[in-house]
């Protein structure tokens, strides 16, 4: 029984390696897509803290060779080749189990955890885009790093096929940093976000009309997972730059903003949050 769950394990693992084999796709050789990417396909995700992802992150094999996955992403930098990939991998599952969108901006890495975000500078021009990190390879040549089509067509090298590029990974120790300096229209305070009604999970909707007038704290998460919590406050405290309150009772962790004073402050921050991944956060009077 051991033999066979073993054997099972490793069948799922390759077959969600990326790039590792033509069996799985329709094209025997990767292909140009018809069209270049439009410009609302064009917009970077914000880098976030995430929990690791619960498939691609184990030892691995790919035509014979055994790779290992980084526990941390942390002070990562490299300098390499980026390749892209397109029509032939679209749509189909990435090392995590995510569906691979060529128009996104995601990227494949033989060792780095998933997810990971990172900043990938075009040596060549300068050209800087941000990508999130959900498979595995390139599994030939020297290549360092597989990008998507819109992120090698923003860094401009579709037509060679290859760059020399920088990759640094965007952890929670330096997320500030690349948040702040890139891309202005996408932080996570984005002034936009509050003209713009923001889907809400049922649960928010009736404290959300008190937000305008006696909230001062803003309820994020609650979750089992200590890991989980752990990240996301060390996330909001880089990104929001308000108070940020962890806190735990009965096995559940609870990560909590505020006080803010400012109501108008606090109706901004609300709609940002979320905006940006976090539709059940609601506004409260006092911490629970």
């Amino acid at each position: 029984m051991r033999i066979i769950k073993l054997f099972c394990i490793f069948s799922l693992l390759s077959i969600l390696a990326a790039c590792s084999s033509n069996s799985r796709y329709s094209q025997k050789h990767d292909s140009i897509p018809e069209r270049l990417p439009q410009s609302h396909e064009l917009k970077e995700p914000t880098p976030r803290v995430e929990p690791p992802s619960r498939g691609g992150n184990k030892p691995y094999q790919v035509f014979g060779k055994h790779y290992t996955v980084l526990k941390s992403a942390e002070n990562y930098v490299a300098t390499g080749t980026a390749s892209w990939y397109g029509n032939k991998f679209h749509g189909h599952l990435t090392s995590n189990g995510e569906t691979y969108d060529m128009y996104a901006f995601s990227a494949a890495h033989k060792s780095l955890p998933l997810p990971t975000y990172l900043q990938v500078t075009n040596l060549a021009n300068q050209k800087k885009v941000i990508v999130r990190v959900n498979d595995r390879g390139p599994f030939h040549g020297d290549r360092l790093i597989d990008l998507s089509y819109s992120a090698a067509y923003k860094l401009g090298y579709l037509n060679q096929g290859t760059a020399k590029v920088k990759i640094e990974a965007i952890t929670a120790s330096n997320i500030a940093r690349f948040t702040q300096n890139n891309n202005p229209s996408e932080l996570v305070a984005q002034k936009a976000a509050v003209n713009k009604p923001a889907v809400v999970a049922k649960k928010a909707s009736k404290p959300q009309i008190l937000a305008a007038h006696n909230s001062k704290y803003i309820h994020v998460l609650v979750t089992r997972d200590k890991r989980l919590a752990d990240n996301t406050a060390k996330a909001l405290k880089f990104l929001m730059q308000i108070p940020v309150n962890l806190t735990e009772k009965n096995e559940l962790f609870r990560v909590q903003l505020g006080p803010i004073e400012d109501a108008a402050q606090a109706k901004q921050h609300l709609a940002s949050l979320q905006s940006q991944g976090y539709p059940e956060a609601y506004p409260m009077r006092t911490l629970k």
